[in-house]
């Protein structure tokens, strides 16, 4: 069976979140797992007990694509899975997958017969079955939990989730905590299946499956402390970029960084297989980009087989080719910004999209926008930020239009004896 995350199970998953995971003198604030969820538990005679089923599923990237993926209890990455240092967890595992499973809890420390490594630590989950993992956390940190069966094909189609283990008693108070899980897909134009077969010349990327524009905002108030755990079990690194702020890299999965080795960054790489946290104050209102640096990460679907024509002079080209090709568009004269509204395929989405108060984003892929706001009292998208008037860039030249004077001197304007 195929399942789908609507709005409507999403609200019921997150409500049932909630309540589950409501307890009194928590010691930790829980995660926000965007354009995801967490995971409920039930006690049992003092354990904490989780249910996992690794299925097929529909997931929608953004609006206007949807791809057939696997995953865990209908989503992909599978629900954010939240506990304590000390605890002891039972987590229940059915496969109602074509294939034999298993979960391996990477950089979990625990018994090796939970390790889940299909026919070296436990026999295999086969269609159908239920397999019951139990152990306790002896650990605080960011990990993972992941197939280690036909890992090319189930964990390239999206089987993978967070496991959190807080601290019993945390180290620094937390306002906001956001997990995000980094993939990147092979998906043909108009097609919906991803091929697990691809190794490099992949066309999608995400943030807890889903590109740009439908990655969800981390809104935050202003002055909160922040932290954002990171997750990559694809076949890249990606440098994850956020704009207006500077960050430590607090932790890895394997375990905190000592404040001593903390430095200042803007850009925090997270490569195959590992976690990374970072933290900062978000002290600045505003809209800022978060994103993957490497930039073919933030588009979509672009063609990597195209011919390189920046410079080219093309003209006549177009009118002709249009004779034997209706509708054709000639690519890249003068860079493609412009280009994006050319029409695509069914199930496919623009290469740069998304927009903004001011005009086109032109992003795609790993790119989404923390919204730091002042005096804000619920966590709801709040639009686009209002900036203090006169502190928006603005045109103060036009050289294309009539009579306008062109100067190239980059001081004109400026006294002299100063830096600018």
């Amino acid at each position: 069976m195929i399942k789908m995350l609507t709005n409507a199970t999403f609200a019921a998953a997150l409500l049932a979140s909630m309540s589950a995971n409501t307890a009194p003198g928590r010691s930790y604030v829980p995660v926000v797992t965007p354009n995801g969820t967490t995971l409920p538990y039930q006690m049992d005679h003092g354990l904490k007990v989780f249910r996992l089923v690794a299925e097929k599923v529909k997931r929608e990237l953004a609006p206007g694509m949807v791809i057939n993926v696997w995953g865990y209890n209908g989503q992909s990455p599978g629900p954010t899975i939240e506990a304590v240092e000390g605890d002891r967890v039972r987590i229940l595992v059915t496969n109602h997958l074509p294939e034999d499973t298993s979960v391996h809890w990477h950089g979990v420390l625990l018994p090796n017969g939970m390790d889940g490594v299909q026919g070296l630590n436990q026999p295999h989950i086969k269609p159908g079955e239920t397999f019951a993992y139990e152990f306790t956390l002896r650990q605080s940190g960011t990990q993972m939990y992941h197939p280690h069966a036909d890992e090319t094909l189930q964990m390239a189609l999206g089987m993978e989730g967070f496991f959190i283990i807080h601290p019993r008693h945390e180290r620094k108070r937390i306002d906001r905590d956001f997990a995000i899980f980094l993939h990147e897909w092979d998906v043909p134009f108009g097609a919906a299946a991803p091929n697990p077969a691809t190794m490099t010349d992949f066309n999608m990327f995400t943030f807890n499956s889903r590109a740009f524009p439908g990655t969800a905002p981390l809104v935050v108030k202003k002055g909160q402390r922040v932290r954002v755990r990171l997750a990559n079990l694809s076949m890249d690194s990606h440098p994850i970029h956020i704009h207006g702020v500077h960050f430590a890299e607090t932790g890895t999965d394997g375990g905190p960084t000592p404040p001593s080795a903390q430095l200042p960054e803007t850009t925090v790489n997270v490569p195959p297989g590992s976690t990374r946290d970072i933290e900062f104050v978000a002290d600045a209102a505003g809209d800022w980009a978060m994103h993957c640096h490497k930039t073919h990460h933030t588009m979509n679907q672009m063609a990597h087989d195209v011919p390189n024509l920046t410079g080219v002079d093309q003209s006549g080209i177009e009118e002709k080719v249009r004779g034997l090709l209706p509708g054709y568009m000639s690519m890249g004269e003068n860079g493609m910004g412009d280009m994006m509204d050319m029409g695509h395929p069914k199930n496919t989405l623009p290469m740069m999209t998304g927009a903004g108060q001011f005009g086109s984003v032109d992003m795609g892929g790993m790119f989404t926008v923390v919204k730091v706001r002042e005096g804000i009292t619920s966590y709801a998208d709040p639009g686009h930020y209002q900036n203090p008037p006169g502190t928006v860039a603005h045109k103060v030249a036009d050289e294309n239009a009539p009579g306008q004077p062109t100067n190239h001197d980059p001081h004109h304007g400026h006294g002299h004896g100063g830096a600018d």
